[in-house]
């Protein structure tokens, strides 16, 4: 990325430095322990001051943890449960029974892939109806089994083709949407990497709304929006910054309820640590939503979408 160029500086010297200390045999420890030390100084600073484009970026990393990895890492069982009983087996939305620790729940979640194969295989993300169905079937199994639902979003949008605007993308999409207001089982809900979209808000609704700290949440990506706004691709930090779309952002406008910490220079990082703030989360989250009777939580549910839009009192300039 552009603004770690100083970063991949510093971090070049520093593996130059470690191998001529492993080839030559010197000592070189306080040489490394100083660059060591430099370097963990500009990653702060970095990270610290990112813009929102830049945290767009990171939130892309091709490196940052995916559903896959979630599963693989923080889950202690996980059976995937597969079809809309409809069309077919979508593997942009993945689905199944979930376990961590004492906490059992439905995980549904978008599936971007970890290699090139696995990427083009799940669209990148990008789910079809079918998709969309699938995860509302889920959740109403997860419904009859008295079992919690904790989604995933990491999508750049839903699958924008002419075969998933056939088969009832937007119907699908909007089913979910209103359907999800009356699932009479708690829900978490958790944007790990890229929230784009109607895409996003497929698998959105719930009765807690968290971010990590380095996703994006948005109505639209940022290149679409300078391409509608400006017709000019350079113009994509700027719509970026317009659409305050970062976690922080959200958070202060009353969309999102609590930011996820990562750790220093983003998920990428260190995914293990990432990944067990995520695991962590969860089942602290999960544990609270239980506390509450479900026809509080319904109502609650209702009234904090029904306040998503809502601007008089946070921005009195822009309604006086």
């Amino acid at each position: 990325m552009n603004f770690e160029a100083d970063i991949q500086e510093l971090e070049s010297q520093l593996a130059e430095l470690k191998e001529l200390s492993e080839r030559t045999k010197l000592d070189l420890t306080d040489e490394i322990a100083t660059l060591t030390q430099r370097l963990q100084a500009a990653i702060q600073a970095t990270y610290s001051g990112l813009g929102a484009w830049e945290r767009v970026s990171v939130a892309r990393h091709p490196e940052r943890p995916v559903a896959s990895d979630y599963v693989g890492t923080i889950l202690d069982d996980f059976i995937e449960l597969h079809g809309d009983k409809v069309f077919g087996d979508d593997r942009a939305m993945l689905t199944g029974l979930a376990r961590m620790g004492e906490q059992r729940f439905m995980l549904i979640a978008h599936r971007k892939g970890r290699t090139t194969k696995e990427r083009l295989a799940c669209n990148f993300g990008c789910a079809h109806p079918e998709g969309y169905r699938k995860a509302l079937r889920k959740m109403r199994l997860a419904e009859k089994m008295g079992l919690p639902i904790v989604t995933m979003i990491n999508t750049p949008g839903a699958y924008p083709g002419i075969g998933a605007e056939e088969r009832g993308q937007a119907e699908a999409i909007a089913e979910n949407i209103l359907q999800m207001f009356d699932i009479r089982v708690p829900i978490l809900v958790m944007v790990i990497g890229e929230g784009g979209s109607g895409g996003a808000l497929g698998i959105g609704i719930g009765d807690r709304v968290l971010m990590m700290e380095f996703a994006y949440y948005s109505v639209i990506s940022p290149e679409g929006c300078a391409a509608i706004l400006w017709k000019d691709g350079s113009r994509t930090p700027d719509a970026a910054e317009a659409l305050k779309l970062t976690a922080g952002d959200l958070t202060q406008l009353g969309l999102v309820d609590d930011v996820v910490p990562e750790p220093v220079g983003g998920a990428h990082r260190d995914r293990e640590k990432a990944m067990a703030t995520v695991r962590a989360t969860v089942i602290r989250e999960l544990e609270a939503l239980k506390q509450v009777p479900i026809e509080e939580l319904l109502e609650r549910r209702m009234r904090k979408f029904r306040k998503a839009g809502e601007i008089a009192g946070r921005f009195p300039e822009v309604v006086g």
